[in-house]
């Protein structure tokens, strides 16, 4: 009988105790997989959202949420005078409920900005002006509104009619409903307010450059804060509180797969103390039997991390197509956070294994064979 065949024999003895370990584990990875890969989701989608609309810096005051507070229309005229500042474009952004969808994106900007410039119309036309009481949708928006142009969508108390539909070239552009900042103020009562300014900078400007622009426009808006556009999801405290949160729920989950492995592996070394006391005393070493048990709790982690990313993909895939999310995250399925979780297994396992592998070194042969 070989070393591996005395593990594999060990943890199919009992099962349905092993299969139970299984299951608390792969809900503990399939919980990593999930919650993780939805925040990867939502901070790439910014990320490639501010790139497709060719954004260099973005002002605002972010306070710990994620969406920044509103501030007055007027701070854009100070940032567009400053130098090496080439056009800015001034956003008020929400996330309300619409008609049948729960939430979504809704982004009134500033009419003829180069914010509008990306949008490719696939089916009517942009507004007129930017007092055209209307919205175009993304195609996704419109897919979950059911929505088709001439169509009219509620935004607070009003009715807006749909005159185009877009392609926004970013999965959360294609879930946003699109209207005039002038129009959106109106529709929410926020006139004369925004949350963003959008910033364009001449092209091959250097970093320290941007930093300086910065830096400068700290200097005109104390209470906010200017980002450069490809470090927003990484500065911004919002994105970080969303990490925070989506692991350390998944440490809640693990802590309960920890305890049921190791409760495995005590219940294992019990009942095997004969078997370990023959192993002893036909002359394994000690430290032989300690690596059989740490192998066996290893192995439980990597076949419940393996289980466990099956279901994190099926709760990504569940998720992702959900009305609450479709449109506004699209989870990161990746091999980097697939391998993370297993790797994240085989040390659950590991770790839940070490007071079991130490009991079990504490046999001695004729105390086991006793028993």
């Amino acid at each position: 009988m070989t070393f591996f065949t005395i593990v594999l024999r060990s943890l199919t003895r009992r099962p349905v105790r092993t299969g139970l370990t299984l299951v608390g584990i792969s809900i503990g990875i399939g919980a990593v997989v999930t919650l993780v890969g939805l925040a990867w989701g939502y901070e790439k989608g910014v990320a490639k959202q501010l790139d497709v609309v060719g954004v260099d810096v973005v002002v605002s005051n972010m306070s710990g949420g994620l969406m920044p507070k509103m501030f007055d229309e007027s701070l854009q005229q100070k940032v567009a005078v400053l130098p090496r500042v080439v056009e800015t474009t001034a956003v008020l952004m929400q996330m309300l409920s619409v008609e049948d969808a729960p939430i979504m994106m809704i982004s009134g900007r500033e009419w003829g900005g180069f914010a509008w410039h990306k949008m490719k119309v696939i089916e009517g036309r942009m507004p007129n002006d930017g007092s055209e009481k209307a919205v175009v949708l993304g195609t996704l928006a419109a897919e979950m509104l059911k929505k088709k142009v001439g169509d009219t969508v509620q935004i607070e108390v009003e009715e807006l009619k749909v005159v185009g539909i877009v392609d926004g070239q970013a999965m959360m552009e294609n879930g946003t409903i699109f209207l005039s900042l002038e129009v959106m103020q109106a529709v929410t009562g926020n006139e004369g307010k925004i949350n963003f300014v959008d910033i364009r900078v001449p092209p091959n400007t250097s970093k320290a450059e941007i930093e300086r622009l910065c830096q400068d426009i700290k200097v005109v808006f104390p209470e906010g804060r200017a980002m450069v556009a490809s470090e927003v999801v990484g500065t911004s405290q919002g994105f970080r509180v969303v990490r925070a949160m989506s692991w350390s729920t998944s440490l809640l989950a693990i802590i309960v797969g920890v305890l049921g492995v190791m409760n495995t592996m005590l219940m294992t070394v019990f009942e095997r103390t004969h078997e370990i006391g023959i192993l002893l005393a036909v002359g394994w070493r000690r430290r032989r039997i300690v690596y059989m048990v740490l192998c066996e709790s290893a192995l439980l982690g990597l076949l419940g991390g393996m289980v466990g990313v099956g279901f994190g993909v099926l709760g990504l895939i569940t998720l992702g197509s959900s009305p609450a999310i479709r449109g506004f995250i699209e989870p990161d399925l990746n091999l980097k956070l697939m391998l993370i979780s297993i790797a994240i297994a085989v040390v659950v396992g590991v770790v839940s294994g070490l007071y079991p592998a130490w009991r079990s070194s504490r046999l001695t042969p004729s105390l086991a064979l006793q028993n």
